[in-house]
């Protein structure tokens, strides 16, 4: 990695306007947490010898340590290294002044990878499709809503172009990208700088609410890398334009929810991909794949549904999925085999909610598609619409549900290390615990003195 580092630290001698750097892990949340550091400090950061504590990766939303966590109370909040991803420095221009990310993760004192932080769990799975000689091709969709950032609750945006508060879907229109042309085009720029594949944009079905797909990439770790970083871009670049980007997986009741969908294929050692036959159907091995994702769709549901607002998402009549189904070209169930050329047969996950952790949903499906590819399991019978007469298994219905799934499941055991398992499960269970604790307005006026 020496070629590497030279480079970066070059690139960084030819910016003089940059004085400081952001060093940064993320945590099971998806959230970035780190230091600024002087630009001097980028070969330290780069060479490993950076450190933070372990236990800043399971940090609850709000911040806080998690009560009677292992990593703080029994190691007295040990430091873990942090190791440079290899992902090259990245040029930030939406904050005060010019600065850059510099990506990293966690390894222990003797540089074994800290099994802890999500991004490694990725890794573990895709080293395991390397050792098969098959490598994953992922491609990522995000939905996200701008608001207007002075709005206690979510409202619509101001138009820059016409001055008028947005307030009604405009599904794929163009007139709608056009007057926001701005901040689009700002968002794609900060992507070339970075590297991140931004492919097209679409105005989606809310209130200003937006689509931007990335490229698929043969490297799903390179892929969960850059939704990450979209998010983050996207968020400086909409306060950059007086607006905000909101990512929860549903900002309003009663409009459509933010989704996070995974289209994957996978390439044997001679480049082929084995989900395609030939046919309109896929592969016996795509359907292996789609096999081993419902088996562990429930038990995953957790990953894919972190939050308490993410269960508002998956309703019936959602375009959310609540059942663990399968169908061809069916954007109803869990899991869409889209159509189009048998080349490009692949496999589509739509249960995630913008809200969720990249690397932690990667590597869920990857996982899961694994086991099913492995074990050669079945998916049963493709599903048609929502199912309706069909008896299906169904996702945990609220927060409570999923963490009890994702804590005894069998298969998300097999796909995650324990130490993440139990960082996750207490995380959870300390945010669900918060919000049990705090009554909303809604129920205060609806019982106060009506029972």
């Amino acid at each position: 990695m020496g070629d590497a580092i030279a480079d970066v630290l070059n690139w960084l001698e030819s910016r003089g306007d940059i004085q400081s750097l952001r060093a940064a892990v993320c945590d099971l949340n998806g959230i970035m947490r780190g230091k600024r550091i002087p630009v001097e400090q980028a070969r330290k950061a780069l060479e490993g010898k950076l450190r933070m504590p372990y236990s800043l990766i399971g940090l609850d939303i709000w911040g806080e340590d998690i009560e009677g966590n292992a990593q703080v109370f029994s190691t007295g909040d040990a430091d873990g290294l942090c190791h440079w991803t290899g992902r090259g420095i990245l040029p930030v221009n939406w904050t005060a002044h010019p600065t850059a990310l510099l990506p990293l993760w966690l390894a222990d004192e003797a540089g074994a990878p800290y099994l802890g932080d999500p991004r490694r769990a990725l890794a573990r799975i895709l080293d395991r499709y390397a050792a098969l000689g098959l490598t994953p091709v992922t491609a990522t969709e995000l939905e996200f809503y701008l608001v207007d950032p002075t709005s206690q609750r979510p409202v619509g945006p101001v138009s820059p172009v016409t001055g008028r508060r947005l307030d009604s879907d405009a599904a794929l229109s163009i007139d709608e990208i056009d007057d926001f042309e701005a901040f689009i085009h700002d968002i794609y720029e900060a992507c070339r700088m970075q590297g991140i594949p931004v492919d097209t944009a679409i105005a989606e079905n809310g209130v200003g609410q937006f689509e931007i797909n990335l490229n698929h990439v043969p490297d799903a770790l390179r892929a969960a890398d850059d939704a990450v970083l979209f998010k983050r871009t996207v968020k400086g670049i909409a306060r950059k334009h007086g607006f905000a980007a909101c990512f929860m997986a549903k900002p309003y009741g009663e409009r459509a929810g933010n989704g996070f969908h995974v289209h994957f294929s996978v390439l044997d050692k001679d480049g082929r991909n084995i989900f395609d036959d030939g046919s309109d159907q896929g592969s016996d091995t795509m359907r292996h794949a789609v096999g081993g994702l419902l088996a562990a769709m429930a038990e995953s549901t957790l990953v894919f549904a972190p939050h308490f607002n993410s269960y508002r998402r998956l309703r019936p009549r959602s375009y959310a999925p609540t059942a663990v189904a399968w169908g061809y070209e069916n954007r109803m169930v869990a899991i869409r085999i889209p159509g189009g050329p048998s080349a490009a047969r692949r496999i589509e996950h739509r249960v995630s909610g913008a809200d969720a952790n990249p690397y932690l949903v990667l590597a869920a499906i990857l996982g899961a598609a694994l086991m099913g590819i492995e074990r050669q399991l079945s998916p049963g019978e493709p599903t048609g619409g929502e199912g309706q007469g069909l008896t299906l298994a169904k996702l945990p219905p609220d927060w409570a549900s999923a963490i009890a799934a994702f804590e005894t499941g069998k298969r998300v055991a097999e796909i995650f290390p324990a130490v993440l398992r139990d960082a996750f499960i207490a995380c959870k269970r300390q945010e669900l615990n918060t919000f049990a604790l705090n009554v909303s307005d809604f129920e205060i006026e609806t019982y106060l003195e009506s029972v």
